[in-house]
This record gives structure tokens, C-alpha cells and sequence, in this order.
């Protein structure tokens, strides 16, 4: 949506009379493949910790390792089991070229792993020993290659690795652990890809833990920026400075490549509208636990996180910026300028208005604090007669609102996208409407591939993609 109201009562109209396959301005979704109902793991999440000293927990980092990766490591894990799960998680796959293990041969279901992980650097020896269990200062060590940190690791002086050190159970054997491996686990130390809880599981011969493993292979990810994605948490003190500063540097998403088709599209009237968006942004949160809210406003978003703090709600919080895209029809009279949408031209004398949009994902704590949102909603962010007192800065009468995941009380749509490098263009549509979607993107280009699949979205703006205005 946009912030200008004349415009945007015009466009709404628009749209509701002509049963619009995509409602302009209201909604983008994003996700690698179609969504399935998932089992909701709680993550635990303190608000009485700042948000800088929070440590993400083994059961969380364990929660998005199954969710993302189908991946759960046993309590009596193997090294092989570690470098399956580690290869997997940085979706490392080996190139053709021959690497021989001296103790693993091909055929093993190990091999392939330690073949990706050998190739990357990451292994250093052709001695694996994948069967035994897995040692837990050998974790570090393949984790700290992993995560890219092995040159810093070699900067250190003797000293200052010992120094590192001291912190560990390992410091009396540090002078038969060789220079190289000292450094290693000082940095491991120093960075935080040991968080300070599992300093004492680092003794001399001890085996990993399935909660140390875990917090490896996602603390690897966090440094590979392969984990989530959220610019805090609903109780941040500091959470409403950085939602603005984020709202403040969105500008208007543009990709010539997809615009070619889209707008196109947009043209010869086979689509009202799409979203644009970049992948950049999005959460990577775990489905079953999160849902994304899209919105124009500022004080509306502001508002909306003090509304869950005052319900008692606390979430992880990401700003995806998203410019959504509709023709503006010449009647309406002349779009004028603003900071807030960009305007073209077209042959009928139409424009495509781009204005400038959000969505923000939450990640909550538990599957109760998800389905409470809808309520929260409807009672205090969802207009329903003019001048309605008792709601949040500018709701709107169909908010929008949607899960990857089912969820009572919400309504099954279509998404039909399109993606160039890291940014996508989409539109939402109806189930049964969303082959027309498709078919006009085709008819534009058909070499383009639209992928379209199914999730969950509030009932009132499924009822307004059935032409509802209310």
C-alpha cells in the first residue's frame, strides 16, 4: 500500500470490482519450495536479555537444522555423522575430481561428505576416522575451517593463544596439542564460535555432546550468514531504532530483467499487479514458528511492535523491504511525486506506479504466541467502520497477514513468482485463479518459469482477493 489515501481508495476500488487475481500492494511471500504443516518446536527466547548478549541455544540452532535440513544428530554421533550434517547444512557438494581417504572408502555413506569438506579446505587429513565418536576439540577445529576463520586463527602468537586458552579444561595439555591446534581453538574461543557454556565439555579426549555439535554447525552458519536473519527481537530496547532505521533506507527494488516481464504483463492487463522483492532480506526462521505481516507505514509497524510487547509477546523481528507494483489509471488524475513511489508512463496512457513497502517477519517463541497473533490483529489492527477508534495507526481493512505453515482460522492461497539472481517478482492469487497468473507471465515470456505453491493467509484478505471490500 501506500501512504497517499485518494490514490489508494481509487486503486482498492479498482481492484475489489474487478475480482483482481493480485491485490497491488498488499503482498509478497517468499520460500525455496511449497510449505507442508510442520510439528512447531518451541524456541526459547529471554526478554530480559539485551539483545547483543543473547546466545542462540542448541535447541534452536537443533530445531532449524531439522526444519531446514531434515537433520538430527544423535547423542552417540559419529564424526561421520558430524561431517554428513556439516556438508549438508553449507549444502557443499564434491566436484569430480579424486580424493582418496586412507580408512573410507567410496562406497561408504560417509565419503561423500568428507570428500566436499576435504575439497573446501575444511579436512586437512586422509585420515577421517568417521566411525569413531566424535571428539569434541576436533569439532571446533573442522567448524572453525568451516566458518572461514582459520587465517585468523594463524595470527596468533603463542602467547596470546595460550591466553585464549586458559579459559578451557584443555590448557594443561596445550603443549601436546601442537601450535596449529592451540591457535585454532584460541580463536574458536575468542570469536564466540565456542560460546562460553560449553567451554568445560573442552577436556583433554572428551567427546562432543549432542548440544555442543549442534551449536557448531550453527554457529558455522551464523558466520556464513547462512543462518536467520532478524534485526532483533520484539523486547529490544533498541528494537523501534532499528525498525526505523531500516524503514528509512528502503528505496524502490528494481530488476530490469523480471520488470521486462512483469510490467509487460501489467500492460495488456493479464496481471493488476506484483511485488517485487529481494532475497537478501529474507528470515530463513523456522516455518512452523513464524509468519510475515506486510504493511506501508512506519508508526503502523512501530505501533504493531508495541502492541505484541504490551500483549506479552515476544519475537524475532526482520524489515524486508518490498516494492509493490499496479497501473494507475489517468483518470485518477496526475500521480504527482513522492519520496514514497516512483511512476512510468505507459502507451495507453496509464501509469505503473512502484511504491514502496515492507513486510516484517516474526519468528515467536512458540507455536501458542503464533496463533495468538491472528487475534491480536482482528481486536486491534484491523479496521472495520470509518473513524473506528481503539486500533493501532493506519490499520487497514484487509490487513495482510500469512504462514507457511497451517493455521486455524486462516484461508490457503497462491503465490506464483518469478526469480532473476537475488531478487523475485509475485503475485498472489486465489488457488483456482493462480494458472491465470501463470499464463499471463507466460504469454509475455514463455521461457520464464513461474513457481506457484500454496500457504496460509488471514481471512480477511483472502476475502478480499474474492472482491470483498470489507
Amino acid at each position: 500500500m501506500t501512504s497517499h489515501a485518494p490514490r489508494l481508495s481509487k486503486l482498492l476500488l479498482a481492484a475489489a470490482l474487478s475480482a483482481a487475481l493480485f491485490v497491488p500492494g498488499r503482498a509478497a511471500v517468499h520460500a525455496a519450495e511449497a510449505p507442508a504443516v510442520a510439528v512447531p518446536v518451541a524456541i526459547p527466547v529471554s526478554s530480559a536479555v539485551p539483545a547483543a548478549s543473547r546466545e542462540i541455544s542448541a535447541s534452536e540452532y537443533a530445531a532449524f537444522l531439522q526444519d531446514k535440513f531434515g537433520l538430527s544428530l544423535a547423542a552417540n554421533a559419529t564424526k561421520g555423522d558430524f561431517l554428513v550434517a556439516l556438508a549438508k547444512s553449507l549444502r557443499l557438494e564434491p566436484t569430480a575430481d579424486a580424493v582418496e581417504f586412507k580408512d573410507l572408502p567410496s562406497s561408504s555413506p560417509y565419503y561423500s561428505a568428507a570428500k566436499a569438506l576435504y575439497q573446501q579446505g575444511v579436512l586437512t587429513s586422509d585420515t577421517v576416522n568417521a566411525s569413531e565418536r566424535l571428539g569434541a576439540a576436533n569439532a571446533v577445529q573442522i567448524v572453525l575451517k568451516a566458518a572461514d576463520l582459520e587465517e585468523l586463527a594463524y595470527t596468533y602468537p603463542e602467547a596470546k593463544a595460550a591466553q585464549a586458552l586458559a579459559k578451557l579444561p584443555l590448557r594443561k595439555a596445550a603443549a601436546s596439542l601442537g601450535l596449529k591446534a592451540t591457535q585454532e581453538l584460541a580463536a574458536a574461543v575468542d570469536t564466540g564460535l565456542v560460546p562460553a557454556a560449553y567451554y568445560e565439555e573442552l577436556k583433554p579426549g572428551a567427546k562432543a555432546s549432542v548440544d555442543l555439535a549442534n551449536v557448531l554447525i550453527g554457529k558455522t552458519l551464523v558466520f556464513k550468514g547462512q543462518f536467520k536473519h532478524y534485526i532483533g527481537y520484539v523486547s529490544d530496547s533498541d528494537i523501534y531504532t532499528k525498525l526505523t532505521d531500516a524503514y528509512n533506507s528502503n528505496v524502490i527494488i528494481k530488476s530490469e530483467e523480471l520488470q521486462k516481464v512483469v510490467d509487460a504483463a501489467l500492460e495488456q492487463n493479464l496481471v493488476t499487479g506484483y511485488n517485487l522483492k529481494d532475497s537478501r532480506y529474507d528470515p530463513n526462521f523456522v516455518e512452523s514458528l513464524s509468519l510475515v505481516y506486510g504493511h506501508s507505514d512506519l508508526t503502523h509497524a512501530l505501533q504493531l511492535i508495541g502492541l505484541l510487547r504490551s500483549e506479552g509477546i515476544d519475537a524475532k523481528v526482520q524489515f524486508e523491504p518490498k516494492t509493490s507494483a499496479f497501473v494507475y489509471l489517468k483518470e485518477w488524475g496526475d500521480p504527482g511525486v513522492s519520496e514514497q513511489y516512483e511512476v512510468k508512463q505507459i502507451a495507453n496512457g496509464n501509469y505503473i506506479e512502484y511504491a514502496k513497502e515492507y513486510d516484517i517477519a516474526f519468528e515467536f517463541a512458540n507455536a501458542a504466541d503464533k496463533d495468538r497473533f491472528n487475534d491480536i490483529v482482528l481486536a486491534y489492527a484491523k479496521k472495520n467502520k470509518e473513524d473506528q477508534a481503539g486500533l493501532i495507526a493506519g490499520s487497514w481493512w484487509q490487513p495482510l497477514y500469512y504462514s507457511l505453515t497451517e493455521l486455524p482460522d486462516y484461508k490457503l492461497i497462491t503465490n506464483n513468482k518469478i526469480e532473476a539472481g537475488r531478487y523475485y517478482a509475485q503475485s498472489f492469487s486465489l488457488k483456482e485463479q493462480s494458472q491465470a497468473v501463470i499464463d499471463g507471465f507466460k504469454k509475455v515470456d514463455p521461457s520464464v518459469v513461474v513457481e506457484h505453491y500454496d500457504f496460509w493467509a488471514d481471512v480477511p484478505f483472502y476475502n478480499y482477493l474474492n472482491g470483498e471490500s470489507l
